[in-house]
């Protein structure tokens, strides 16, 4: 029990020792949690309170006493001030064993798994210029001039970018020029607060494979002066860029992307390689950020899943197809469920693209479609939103009890929450996790962990 009263604004001294999965480091003062960002394990620091409850603290960091061997110069001038990226000042390395301490604490804490079977993380091809997409707010300077970037960490201040050291080199040329093309169209910015102007969001795409790139314009409205004209100017400008669209979202809302995208000059897609497949990628498409890493991923899927040829696979929260349309090609038939009718529609256009004719694709809630396929799938792919699945979803795999679920998740909580229901009563046994750093610079991890039906259920 402590008899140390702590207060906000009070400056301590605290030493680093972990990270949370949030990514702030760390440390404990008279047996106290203190959240710290920008901070590494392993740095002696003064920190200042801003934030104070009776077992833990926020606080911010004021001074580097001993900095840890794990931190290093940030590759980004403005990492201090970005909410971009969280983990610039720490070493690649220690961001991986970080990552990977993630997603085994979250397993045992969470998911009550002794000894979860993690393997290393698997690692990004590179750490920096690895994201094929970047969307950036536009704001207006006190100097009027147009800015693009990233809102500061715990503010609506936009920090201004010419540059990004984690977006694909070949996006930055474009990112800086078109603000001036903007500034010189005198096309109003979007002010959230009174919500008056014009453009709101600057969005870029990339596809790693082939170079092809999008550029597109998130607006209040179709009316923008001369868009068609400045569209084909841009296309001359930029030899890989392959299209221009607009999108137009109206909402007082923080979504960036609004319900209908036009394409002004070009193509509404660029070309991407990806599986051994060719997708047709539109801008308000998702598609992972890190293709090289996801392919990986899906490398270890199909090695671990080991499919013959005779199976039936269903993939639930399919997206486009990005994972579907590799296995289906190693199955007999494959069925994607997507709660998004134009993913869906992009699907089917991307199966038909390369040919594959063993898959289809139904529109709806999971939890509603998995329940009524009429068929016992052998192989269930999980890849849902950060909430991870619907319990009703959970209940309906173990009646169905396939032979084998692989659930691949962008939050290690929610994935250690949905195996511990899964696993219950020794129905199925997580027999592998595999990290993934799709987003290297961050906290985020991505994990697929492996399930196989327990030997006195198979064939139950």
């Amino acid at each position: 029990m402590t008899n140390i009263v702590w207060q906000q604004g009070e400056l301590i001294e605290v030493t680093i020792s972990d990270l949370s999965d949030t990514g702030e480091g760390v440390g404990r003062w008279d047996n106290r949690v203190v959240f710290v960002p920008d901070t590494v394990p392993g740095d002696r620091v003064i920190v200042r309170l801003v934030h104070v409850l009776p077992q833990y603290a926020h606080s911010i960091l004021q001074q580097i006493l001993q900095p840890s061997p794990h931190r290093i110069r940030p590759s980004c001038i403005v990492a201090d001030k970005c909410g971009g990226c969280q983990w610039q000042q720490i070493d690649y390395n220690y961001q991986l064993i970080a990552k990977g301490n993630q997603v085994i604490q979250a397993l045992e804490r969470i998911g009550g798994f002794l000894q979860p079977p993690v393997d290393p993380v698997l690692v990004a091809a590179s750490p920096l210029g690895y994201r094929n997409k970047a969307t950036y707010p536009l704001d207006i300077s006190a100097t009027g001039q147009v800015q693009a970037g990233y809102y500061q960490k715990g503010s609506h201040q936009l920090i201004n970018l010419n540059q990004c050291p984690v977006q694909d080199t070949r996006l930055n040329p474009i990112l800086a020029e078109v603000k001036l093309d903007i500034q010189r169209q005198g096309w109003q910015i979007y002010n959230e607060r009174r919500h008056q102007g014009q453009i709101r969001h600057l969005g870029l795409r990339i596809g790693r494979r082939t170079g092809e790139i999008l550029l597109t314009l998130v607006v209040k409205d179709w009316k923008l002066p001369g868009i068609e004209t400045q569209a084909q100017e841009w296309l001359k400008r930029y030899p890989h860029l392959v299209g221009v669209s607009l999108n137009r979202n109206g909402d007082r809302t923080n979504a960036i992307f609004g319900r209908e995208t036009r394409c002004i000059a070009g193509v509404p897609y660029l070309r991407e390689k990806f599986g051994h497949l060719e997708f047709l990628v539109r801008p308000d498409t998702f598609f992972q950020v890190s293709t090289e890493t996801a392919e990986a991923l899906l490398q270890v899927i199909q090695s671990q899943l080991n499919l013959q040829g005779h199976e039936v696979l269903v993939d639930a929260y399919c997206g486009i197809g990005t994972l579907t349309l590799p296995l289906a090609k190693q199955v007999r038939l494959a069925t994607g469920l997507e709660l998004q009718s134009a993913a869906v529609e992009q699907a089917i256009f991307n199966a038909q693209h390369n040919g594959i004719e063993n898959v289809t694709f139904q529109v709806g809630a999971v939890e509603k479609i998995l329940p009524n396929l009429g068929t016992i799938p052998d192989v269930v792919l999980l890849d849902p939103p950060r909430k991870g699945c619907d319990r009703a979803v959970i209940e309906t795999l173990r009646k169905l009890k396939p032979s084998q679920i692989v659930y691949v998740s962008c939050k290690v909580a929610t994935l250690a929450r949905d195996l511990k229901l899964l696993c219950a009563e020794g129905l199925y046994k997580l027999t592998r996790v595999q990290p993934a750093d799709f987003f290297p610079q961050t906290s985020h991890v991505e994990a697929a962990a492996f399930l196989v039906l327990s030997d006195f259920d198979k064939g139950a």
